[in-house]
Formats: structure tokens, sequence, C-alpha cells
């Protein structure tokens, strides 16, 4: 194809380059936002069942009260998930969840017995069937990762706050 033909899809990416500069970040911090806030909000209105699970935390949170580790898992799935919404501290809010999600993953969602990698595989699913199920929180460890290491782009109040001045 020679340049001419080119030239209309070469315009059509460089306007979604402009709007991906602005709002790339979104999608992945409305998703976020929803899922964290939903188990926030569960915890809020929920018995804590954490004292049942509470030897499977790890290091340092096993040595915490059942108690703090509740309310400190249901604050943080209140609060970080306003400031994705808001795109105010973005890089530490998502780093916050990153914590928090693998300390879920470890105490939750890992399968308490596995003898092969066949059957930690098995626990990739969203429910579970005696393996395990590590699937979701995976997903939102994978799709933090962008927000932690380029924050909450444009369309944000960090962006508003923090803005370079050239």
């Amino acid at each position: 194809m020679n340049s001419v033909a080119l030239s209309p899809i070469r315009n059509a990416f460089t306007q979604l380059d402009r709007l991906g500069a602005w709002s790339a970040d979104l999608p992945l911090r409305l998703f976020l936002a929803w899922e964290f806030l939903e188990s926030g909000l569960e915890k809020w209105n929920g018995e804590n069942w954490f004292t049942d699970i509470q030897s499977a935390f790890p290091f340092p949170f096993d040595l915490l009260p059942a108690g703090l580790n509740w309310q400190m898992s249901m604050w943080i799935e209140l609060i970080a998930p306003a400031l994705l919404l808001l795109g105010l501290g973005t890089r530490l809010a998502s780093a916050v969840l990153m914590v928090m999600t693998v300390v879920a993953i470890a105490a939750v969602h890992w399968p308490a017995h596995w003898s092969s990698l066949a059957e930690l595989a098995m626990g990739y699913s969203i429910s579970d069937k005696g393996f395990g199920n590590y699937k979701l929180p995976l997903i939102y460890l994978v799709a933090l990762v962008p927000l932690v290491l380029k924050g909450s782009g444009r369309l944000s109040l960090d962006a508003l706050l923090f803005r370079q001045k050239a």
C-alpha cells in the first residue's frame, strides 16, 4: 500500500492516540473502583469472618488481630476506590490495593493443598472447587499494574493538581 492509502488509517490512529492520552486509564479505574468498592461494602454490611482464616494471613498480617485486619481491608476497599474514581493519589491507592490483593490471594483464594502444577492451575478459576479461586484477584493485580506504573492520566485530579508548568 502506498502512503496515500495509509493516510486515513494513520489519521485514525493519531486521533486514538490523542483520546488515549486523556482517557486510556479511565476504564481500568472505573472497573477496579467498582470491584473493590463492592467488596468493601460487603465487609461494611457483613460480619467479620477473618477470625476463621487469621492463620492463613501472610506475615506481618498474621500477627495483627483479625478485627484490625478486617477494618483495614474494609477501609482500604472503601477509600482506595474513591481515590481511583477521582484519579487522586492513583499510584498510591493502586499499590495499596495490590498489597491487599496479594494478602487476599494468600489468605482466601490460594488453594490450601496442592501437589502439582496441574492442581495449582485448577485454582485459576472464578469458583472454588477445592483448588482455590485466584483468577479474579490475579486479574485485579494485572489491571492495577498500569495504574501504578503510569498513574491516572490526564483526566484526573492528579493531573489537575500536579500539572507541570512548562
